[in-house]
């Protein structure tokens, strides 16, 4: 059976009293802010205690997942059967922790990249199964994945450090959070462990972004960081990331409201018109919920809507709309790509007329917020997201988000 309620003491960062819960058995030009981007005051108050749990996942949705399982109702046992019929769901599974992580950003073999990524998601994955079923052995394992990796791990090193450190941290943020916070059996010494690996191996990696790559890594980085600061009880580090979320989403996804050009990335290197263009890879032509990497492939603007809703979604369950901000922006961008993605040909002055079409399972959460919640129209979006049922995992940093996040089949 699951562990009752009981009040837990934050083990590094802010020491502020959290409520645990019951997991039953069961631009203008180039270089200015967008429209949706002014000057907003401090996020949270000043002391206020996080909510748990509440990183991408909250009590709410965990419960309402469990009930829709329990009563066999779709899209809910699909998505409940591929998680717990995949690799990541095997009591069995054997983390593979490596104390030094190499990812290469080119074809020089790395080491511990793919083990670092899946042990993550397994860790969450036996997380999520323990709350959904309430067998101990799912959250025994999770446990166990982590410990490995929290006694192991030093740093990331190679070109892609912080895109990789990045898609661990927030897996591993995930995992943590549902373990601290549903489960009493993961001793006291071993979550500080895990949370100091956190913080010293993650964290400084991730917080200040990177803004002069590709804003599918500036993104995933906030994500990251805000999915920690959650975790870890970090206001600091939740300040950055939502800093972070209100320049990059304007600077990623376009709105004609932004002007002729779209906003320069805050931090970036790039002076001019022509530079503005060619890291928009050559797009010259701006309509609304056009993205950044678009014209590279739709795989990496999906990555970037994932990760702009789970920012969004986590900061939400910590009583800040950041949706409110961008929901116009967000909405446009799930359209745009889903409307592609369904088949629509390219126009010509869309990427010469040719666009790639591989979207991840990236759209759930966005859409249960701005459809769900805010009742917005987003017929594409929703074509979409009900052909890719039951979105899974791309083996990165996305799993799962048909069980916890759908609203209606």
């Amino acid at each position: 059976m699951a562990a009752g309620p009981r009040t837990r003491r934050v083990l590094l960062g802010t020491l502020v009293p959290v409520l645990a819960w019951a997991a039953t058995a069961c631009g203008s030009s180039a270089g200015s802010v967008g429209a949706d981007v002014a000057a907003h005051p401090d996020p949270r108050p000043s002391g206020a205690p996080f909510a748990h749990p509440g990183v991408l996942v909250d009590k709410a949705q965990l419960t309402s997942a469990r009930d829709h399982v329990a009563r066999e109702e779709e899209p809910w046992l699909s998505a409940y059967k591929e998680m717990s019929g995949s690799k990541y769901a095997d009591l069995d599974y054997r983390a593979k922790p490596y104390d030094v992580v190499e990812c290469p950003p080119d074809t020089r073999p790395g080491q511990g990249c793919v083990e670092e990524r899946e042990d993550a998601i397994a860790a969450y994955t036996q997380a999520l199964l323990w709350n959904i079923t309430g067998e101990k052995a799912h959250a025994d394992k999770a446990v166990q994945i982590m410990d490995a990796w929290a006694g192991t791990v030093k740093e990331h090193t190679e070109g892609n450090a912080g895109l990789q450190t990045a898609w661990a941290a927030t897996s591993w943020a995930k995992a943590g959070e549902l373990m601290q916070y549903t489960y009493d059996g993961w001793p006291d010494g071993e979550e500080l462990k895990f949370q100091r690996m956190l913080r010293e191996a993650y964290l400084p990696v991730v917080e200040t972004g990177s803004a002069d790559f590709n804003g599918n890594w500036d993104l995933v980085m906030a994500d990251a960081t805000m999915s920690m600061a959650v975790y870890l009880n970090d206001q600091a580090a939740f300040d950055k990331a939502v800093g972070h979320f209100r320049t990059r989403v304007p600077a990623y996804f376009y709105l004609e409201s932004d002007g002729a050009l779209p906003v320069k990335p805050a931090g970036s290197d790039i002076d001019t018109p022509a530079e503005l263009r060619t890291y928009w890879f050559g797009q010259s032509t701006f309509k609304n919920g056009l993205a950044q990497e678009t014209c590279r492939n739709f795989k990496h603007a999906s990555y970037s809507l994932a990760a702009t809703s789970h920012i969004a979604e986590t900061a939400w369950h910590q009583g800040v709309d950041l949706y409110g901000e961008v929901k116009d922006r967000l909405a446009a961008a799930l359209e745009f790509h889903s409307k592609y993605q369904l088949g629509a040909a390219a126009p010509a002055w869309l990427c010469g007329g040719k666009v790639q079409r591989d979207m991840g399972p990236d759209t759930e959460v966005g859409l249960s917020h701005l459809q769900g919640r805010l009742k917005m129209d987003l017929p594409q979006t929703q074509a979409l997201t009900r052909k890719q049922r039951p979105e899974g995992t791309d083996d990165l940093f996305v799993a799962w988000e048909t069980l916890t996040h759908a609203q209606s089949a």
